[in-house]
């Protein structure tokens, strides 16, 4: 993953993340956690919370709050996780940051436990936001955060996330859209947009999907 400047980038709490991890799950880890400030709030008596977070200033802060927090990358830390152990293994908006993102789902595959999940954050590129600034600007301007972040190497569609999933050994049981838009500006335009084709782009209200895929045994 590239490096991120901004200290603001590693504190997301993400709270409308939490109905996707499941209250009876023991085990959980959450690879890219930043400051551990959403993970933070899974804590429980007798549950663990592991982090992974290659920015080392943040996983200093994380390894104050988590049971156990390695520093660095998927490739650089998969070999530290145990095999077969983990009920939930989250990734908010992290799979964006990779280069390889099927190879590194693959690796994490192992890691999880008969029955165990991922629970996803992937950015939609089809976003109104992008869809208007793309057709009536014809620009595709990178930006320091959003779905245009300059530190993403992929982005995603419904479309893409599900055929990603699947190649890497994983069935998606929900995919929902989050964190749906409100401009003045972008809202209006993604109605109309529907109107004319006949609600037939409805994803396009969504800044994110949220995923959680069960790995196929």
């Amino acid at each position: 993953m590239k490096e991120v400047k901004d200290k603001s980038y590693y504190g997301h709490v993400r709270p409308e993340m939490l109905q996707f991890v499941p209250s009876t799950a023991k085990k959980i880890i959450e690879i890219g956690c930043g400051e551990a400030n959403f993970s933070n709030q899974l804590i429980k008596d007798n549950i663990e919370v592991w982090g992974v977070e290659p920015n080392i200033e943040a996983a200093k802060v994380a390894s104050n709050k988590l049971f156990k927090v390695l520093t660095g990358t998927i490739g650089e830390t998969i070999f530290n996780l145990p095999e077969d152990y983990f009920d939930v293994i989250i990734l908010n908006d992290v799979i964006e940051h990779l280069i390889y993102p099927e190879e590194d789902l693959k690796k994490l595959k192992p890691k999880l436990n008969k029955g165990g999940i991922l629970v996803c954050s992937i950015p939609n590129v089809r976003y109104s936001k992008n869809i208007f600034n793309l057709i009536f600007k014809r620009d595709w301007k990178y930006t320091e955060s959003g779905i245009l972040d300059n530190t993403h190497f992929r982005f995603f569609t419904k479309k893409s996330i599900h055929r990603m999933f699947k190649e890497c050994g994983f069935t998606i049981q929900t995919i929902k859209g989050v964190n749906r838009t409100k401009s003045f500006l972008y809202y209006p335009f993604a109605v109309i947009f529907n109107i004319f084709l006949l609600f037939s782009q409805l994803d396009m209200f969504y800044m994110q999907y949220a995923i959680v895929s069960k790995k196929e045994e």
